[in-house]
């Protein structure tokens, strides 16, 4: 296959600026991603992931950030799409060195990025950070910021599980649904926190076989392996960990209702596999939209909001759910062909007034 140059895949995707980071000393190479600053700063997490190669993480970092554009519109905050990944082991690379160095790149991006935690990082992480920039959110309540955002995140994919439950079922009740969770995180575990409450039956995998023992241990959910969760009958698969795991190979195994999950990029192709959901009957919930309720929780810090304004935003997702399920159903369209329209009307409406950040 011919490769195609950092600059035509920077303009297929429609992104205003890449910045590569690297610091000899510390051992920091990082990719910034900047989508989309129409409706303000570009905000999201910064992931840090022990990618195959520089490519995986260019991809990654430039999927993620196109994605945190329609997230950040869908929920209606005044956020343009941003997002940065840095390439290693968090369990075995990650410094304050390392993190400071990071900061620093960041601080020189002046506003038009700002950064959170993602996979791979926490609030403590975002402390060393800090010490090199302002431009960063989900800082520690001890700091004055607002914590570890990932419980709102898992609020709001559960409220989108529900309002699939509802187009699907009837009823949003999820007692005695079979869900099977494709990871066992720090978000994934809030989720199923919320679904053990409900008396859901639980199938989780993870990539680390710890937190898998960990959370059947805690939870009494059913632990499986990696690739086992595919082949479940259940009634919701839930991504919960790295995207693309909807696609050609999954789907043909996938025997489930719902695909409703806290993942970013579940889709491997967004129309290919948002139609093959379609035709295979599956109700699939947009994930930028129902996983949004981390980044709603660190707008509500930049801007000086509280928890009780995040809990009601969150709360807003299910209803823009449904909404979603019914004009796909009207359109013909599939469900994130749809949530990415209502996304970019947004954008557009308020480019005509305003210029990039």
């Amino acid at each position: 296959m011919e490769d195609v140059s950092v600059f035509e895949q920077v303009s297929d995707m429609g992104h205003e600026q890449v910045v590569f980071c690297h610091d000899k000393a510390s051992g920091l190479k990082a990719i910034i991603a900047v989508h989309n600053t129409v409706l303000g700063p570009a905000l999201g997490g910064t992931r840090m992931w022990m990618y195959e190669n520089e490519q995986q993480a260019l991809n990654d970092a430039l999927r993620l950030s196109r994605g945190m554009t329609f997230k950040n519109s869908i929920a209606g905050l005044n956020l343009g799409g941003g997002k940065a990944v840095i390439i290693g082991d968090a369990r075995k690379h990650k410094t304050e060195a390392l993190l400071r160095a990071y900061g620093k790149f960041v601080r020189n991006l002046n506003g038009k990025y700002i950064t959170a935690e993602d996979v791979g990082m926490n609030s403590s992480d975002m402390e060393h950070i800090a010490a090199e920039t302002k431009h960063v959110s989900g800082m520690p309540e001890s700091r004055g910021g607002l914590g570890d955002p990932s419980p709102f995140t898992a609020y709001t994919t559960y409220m989108g599980m529900k309002a699939a439950a509802k187009k699907a079922y009837g009823s949003d009740s999820l007692a005695g649904k079979r869900i099977s969770l494709q990871g066992a995180g720090h978000v994934g575990e809030f989720l199923i926190q919320h679904l053990v409450k409900e008396g859901c039956e639980i199938f989780v995998s993870d990539y680390y076989e710890d937190r898998v023992k960990e959370v059947v241990s805690q939870y009494g959910v059913k632990g499986v392996g990696l690739d086992e969760i595919y082949d479940l009958d259940v009634d919701i698969y839930s991504p919960a960990a790295l995207g693309a795991t909807v696609n050609n190979e999954t789907l043909s195994r996938l025997k489930c209702d719902i695909i409703a999950g806290c993942a970013n990029n579940q889709l491997a192709d967004e129309k290919l596999h948002g139609d093959l959901c379609t035709e295979k009957g599956i109700i699939y919930a947009p994930d930028f939209l129902i996983n949004s309720g981390g980044v709603i929780n660190v707008y509500a810090e930049v801007i000086g909001a509280g928890t009780d304004w995040t809990k009601y935003k969150c709360e807003q997702v299910y209803d823009q759910t449904l909404r979603v399920f019914n004009q796909a159903e009207e359109t013909g369209k599939n469900t994130q062909e749809v949530a990415i329209d209502i996304a970019k009307e947004r954008i557009d409406s308020v480019a005509g007034i305003k210029a990039t950040f």
